[in-house]
């Protein structure tokens, strides 16, 4: 008799392929690692942790993450890799034992003025066929109600090649949900002529008051003045009617200018293409200014604000049409859904329940999925990208978190820690980059870089478990137990700022007086209305410098001694110092090394492979010219000083022949923030959230104003340098200034000298002031969330 071939083979216990249960990375060196070699167990929740800047995302996200990308993006066809992102190799020896990485990142959404966060996620899609089958009165198919498709009309005759090549009389129609008169936007522009030119003028003499439209400029300027069809020497306000209509809307027209065929087009159409067009964010500070003078916003009269045409809107599901539905807080659109029964439909309805409950799960039950996704926090953001993995069937991905707790109450945060190991249990890999204490201690494995941030860290301090990274001796070690405790005593306030009615998004008519002389904490859960009462009431008053979530822009050209307007004096500075123009010191400008145009390094385009960057032999990666580093300032060039780290670069211009007190103030500023080890010219590409975060808050520092805002300032801070921020804050208030805080961060609110708490919910459950007072005051009476988890924190 035969034996079963089962029992001969290995048991499962000890199958070779039980044994690939390690992330290995050896040898990393992507950004400030220093041969960065550890060992991350599979089907864990590993936390890395450090201080700001210490090297976690470089290899987390640069090295493992981007690696597993580039590895699944080779096993596709070479035709579809050209329409990929092309990834380069990570700067690594060995990487062992990956698996396909499901990036979850705090990139803010995309702020295009059609994204909304329904369409983001499936929500939407799965809207528009439910009312395009259930819909009565029937208007068409799903795309019927979509705001970013228009209704097409056509007919004509068409010649079909085939046989005898006969030709027949066709018409076309297309039925699209877009209302035609905002185009989708739910908002139409209203532009205010006055800003746009001076009427008292001709255009011969410069009536354009358009930022860069200057007067000798051939294709904006002198297209309208020699095109024949305008006066040039007429002033504006003299114009005939017809004149007007072809100075404001005439469509585009071919002229000739001086020989050159150029497009003359309206002036108001042109204005709409070159500055409406684009994300307002990313414009240039003046050109936003202009934008904000020159335009006004409001909701579109014809579809109330709701994007769809009227035919859209007039299909109904038991009396609710779509832009009802899109409108309401998702808990609420979630219960009625539940409470539609159709057999015809079922697993649509199915997955639109799961997507929806998915919403509330994750803590944005608050949100409408009419929402602007270029609105959202970067906590929000990434929530709703984490809502398509909650439900999946996949086990055995590395999903891979950048920060899940920003923006989170410490209530909110229990309910992240959940989903994180939910995702865990399911036998997935989960890797987290997080400060916050709460979210490290459900950590499996913990690995700790630093010891300290840019040059001085990239290396593994600690690798193990939470209880061993307390005992380690380490910054993350030593500061992880870390209470603030209440003030013994706090500040009086020297008046105070009212807000009176203020209505915006779910605020209930709220009146607060916000004392000013002392540093004041709102706080409540995520959605409260925190940042609607702040930014909507108290930011836009004058004398108040707002720092908001907006992260900074910027190509791998900008640095912090561009950004922070530092680089202009110390230019001028070298430029007197040698007699020569101060456009030679900008690697942007005359000074640049002409065979890498000033990048520092040449780049080599190799199709749908990653190109390959090198680093510039002519100028070794110093971006000038050779004549221009011949020119010194205190026996330094321009590349040695770009090099300099803040710390050492405020001590070189505090005294002596290079004292320079305009660079000294932002190198202070930049110090004051915590920046002291980033290098001046350090691309800002390659600044972590947290380190872009305080570049902004110390470029604000320096403008005029006596009350400022700052929004989640502890958002990428290490729990050591969130004392730090408490030194600057208390700071500013001891210089007279009035500080408001919307944070959540514990420490902060127990440093505080008044809290103002919102909710008592999120969405149409708050928008209310649950309590006003000191700190102390909210942890003896714990009235609130908020009071209960302060309590708890300071051992109250």
């Amino acid at each position: 008799m035969s034996m079963d071939p089962r029992t001969e083979t290995q048991s499962p216990a000890s199958h070779l392929a039980d044994s690939h249960d390690l992330i290995r990375v050896h040898g990393a060196r992507e950004n400030n690692l220093k041969d960065v070699s550890v060992a991350i167990p599979k089907r864990r929740l590993t936390v890395f942790t450090g201080v700001s800047g210490s090297g976690k995302s470089s290899l987390v996200f640069d090295t493992i993450a981007a690696e597993s990308q580039r590895l699944i993006n080779e096993t596709y066809s070479a035709f579809v890799q050209g329409f990929m992102p092309t990834l380069a190799r990570p700067e690594v020896d060995v990487l062992d034992g990956l698996t396909t990485a499901i990036i979850v990142d705090q990139q803010r959404m995309g702020a295009d003025p059609r994204s909304t966060v329904g369409t983001a996620t499936d929500a939407n899609a799965m809207l528009r066929i439910l009312f395009s089958r259930l819909g009565q009165p029937h208007v068409g198919s799903p795309q019927a109600f979509s705001f970013n498709v228009p209704s097409v009309r056509a007919s004509g005759a068409i010649t079909v090649e085939r046989g005898g090549g006969k030709t027949v009389k066709q018409s076309f129609t297309l039925t699209g949900g877009m209302c035609p008169r905002c185009e989708g936007r739910g908002t139409v522009s209203d532009i205010d002529l006055s800003q746009l030119y001076d009427d008292s003028k001709s255009l011969a003499e410069g009536a354009f008051t358009i930022p860069g439209w200057k007067s000798d400029s051939f294709f904006t300027v002198r297209v309208y003045a020699e095109s024949g069809l305008l006066d040039p020497d007429k002033p504006i306000r003299e114009y005939t009617e017809r004149e007007m209509r072809d100075f404001l809307y005439r469509e585009p027209t071919k002229v000739k200018v001086e020989g050159v065929n150029l497009t003359f087009e309206g002036l108001i159409p042109k204005i709409q293409k070159s500055f409406l067009s684009k994300d307002r964010e990313a414009m240039q500070p003046h050109i936003r200014a202009f934008v904000d003078r020159a335009v006004t916003f409001t909701t579109c009269p014809e579809c109330d604000g709701s994007r769809l045409s009227e035919a859209a809107r007039s299909s109904k599901i038991r009396g609710v049409n779509i832009a009802d539905a899109c409108a309401m807080q998702i808990t609420d659109l979630a219960a009625w859904v539940s409470g539609l029964d159709e057999p015809s439909v079922a697993p649509l309805l199915a997955a639109l329940r799961h997507t929806l409950d998915s919403f509330v799960e994750i803590g944005l039950g608050y949100l409408s999925l009419d929402r602007p996704s270029g609105t959202l926090s970067g906590g929000e953001a990434q929530r709703t990208k984490m809502i398509r993995h909650l439900g999946s069937s996949l086990t055995d991905v590395t999903y891979v978190f950048d920060e899940p707790s920003i923006g989170l109450h410490p209530h909110d945060i229990e309910r992240m820690n959940t989903l994180l190991r939910r995702l865990r249990d399911k036998g997935n890999t989960v890797l987290v980059v997080e400060h916050k204490p709460e979210m490290i201690a459900i950590a499996d494995h913990v690995v700790d870089l630093g010891p300290g941030a840019g040059t001085a860290g990239g290396e593994v301090v600690y690798e193990g478990s939470v209880e061993g990274l307390r005992a380690a001796g380490t910054l993350t070690g030593r500061h992880l137990d870390d209470r603030a405790k209440l003030k013994a005593s706090v500040r009086e306030p020297s008046g105070a700022l009212q807000v009176r009615g203020a209505g915006l998004h779910n605020l209930r008519d709220v009146d607060v007086d916000i004392p000013l002389g002392v540093l004041v904490v709102v706080t409540g859960v995520a959605g409260s209305g925190k940042s609607s009462l702040i930014h909507g009431s108290v930011a836009p008053l004058d004398g108040v410098v707002a720092v908001d979530q907006t992260p900074i822009r910027g190509s791998r050209r900008s640095n912090p001694a561009t950004y922070t307007g530092l680089l202009e004096p110390i230019r001028k500075a070298f430029a007197k110092a040698n007699g020569v123009k101060p456009a030679l010191f900008s690697a942007n400008s005359e000074g640049a090394c002409p065979a890498c145009n000033g990048a520092g390094v040449v780049y080599t385009d190799l199709g749908m492979m990653a190109g390959v960057s090198t680093t510039c032999e002519e100028c070794d990666g110093k971006r000038f010219q050779a004549a221009v580093l011949e020119h010194r300032l205190g026996g330094r060039d321009i590349s040695e000083v770009l090099a300099m780290p803040v710390n050492e670069a405020e001590e070189f211009f505090a005294a002596g022949e290079t004292r320079l007190p305009a660079a000294h103030a932002i190198l202070r500023r930049l110090a004051d923030v915590g920046l002291g080890y980033l290098s001046l010219g350090q691309p800002l590409t390659t600044l972590s959230g947290g380190e872009r975060q305080r570049l902004k808050l110390a470029t604000h520092m320096g403008e005029k104003g006596g009350v400022y805002v700052l929004d989640e300032p502890t958002t990428g801070l290490h729990l050591a340098d969130v004392e730090h921020l408490l030194g600057l804050l208390d700071r500013l208030v001891d210089s007279g200034k009035s500080v408001i805080v919307i944070e959540h961060h514990q420490a902060v609110m127990a440093h505080a000298d008044w809290i103002i708490d919102l909710g008592p919910g999120a969405g149409h459950d708050g928008g209310r002031i649950v309590f006003e007072g000191t700190p102390a005051d909210l942890v003896a009476a714990r009235p609130t969330l908020t009071g209960r988890h302060l309590a708890a924190y300071v051992g109250a």
